[in-house]
């Protein structure tokens, strides 16, 4: 279902590929469908950045693969300025680190160029309804899709713990198991605010600045507590 400030008018998308004969058949496939208006196209980064600041569209549907720049790179640049929009890479082909990567930047999808026509309305939908699209699937929880990504046999180096206390240890486990600070809290018979008191040490500890590359550090470099 897509969010309710999403029904009652049209979604505005902004695409953004260096083929203008793609981003030409793109906006076509798009506009046939009930709902959707592309209102601003890009042929490069820095195009996709000005543009997604200046109409905070709805989607940006961003090219991987576009030169000089790539669709990461403006992704870099629009970190910490998406606001509403929601981003969808779109791409050939991705590596694996890159996906983890787009995710940590604020990406909500990734779709497959070969993939049908369909799978890009259903992954539209599915980032509009506040779930994440990984592939040519529903991904619920961020956590999880990290999780997925980052396999066992791609750990590089001895699991450690990095200084951090058992305490921390059991929290950044709940970190990963995508735990709210309450929830956390609970399960450990601790209040909120002792649960924040940790992570801020946690977070100096790894150098970190947010839960999302908490769960990243620790599936690759933590040996967790069960």
């Amino acid at each position: 279902m897509i969010e309710e400030r999403s029904v009652t008018r049209e979604l505005r998308i902004v695409v953004a590929d260096d083929h203008a004969i793609f981003r030409d058949g793109l906006r076509r496939l798009l506009e046939a469908e009930p709902g959707l208006h592309v209102i601003g196209e890009a042929s490069s980064a820095d195009q996709a950045v000005s543009i997604t600041r200046a109409l905070s569209p709805d989607i940006l549907l961003l090219d991987v693969a576009m030169t000089p720049e790539s669709g990461l790179d403006a992704l870099r640049e629009l970190a910490d300025s998406l606001g509403p929009t929601r981003a969808i890479l779109l791409t050939a082909a991705i590596d694996r680190s890159d996906i983890v990567e787009a995710l940590q930047l604020g990406a909500r999808g990734l779709v497959l160029k070969e993939s049908a026509t369909v799978l890009l309305l259903e992954a539209i939908r599915t980032v509009m309804a506040g779930e994440y699209w990984v592939g040519r699937e529903t991904v619920s929880d961020l956590v999880v899709a990290l999780r997925a990504l980052t396999k066992e046999s791609e750990r590089s180096g001895p699991l450690l713990n990095f200084g951090l206390t058992v305490r921390e240890m059991q929290i950044t486990a709940l970190i990963v198991a995508a735990a709210s600070n309450k929830e956390i809290a609970d399960n450990l018979g601790i209040t909120e605010k002792t649960v924040k008191h940790h992570l801020t040490n946690i977070f100096e500890k790894l150098g970190i600045s947010s839960r999302v590359e908490l769960a990243v550090f620790a599936i690759n470099k933590l040996k967790l507590p069960d």
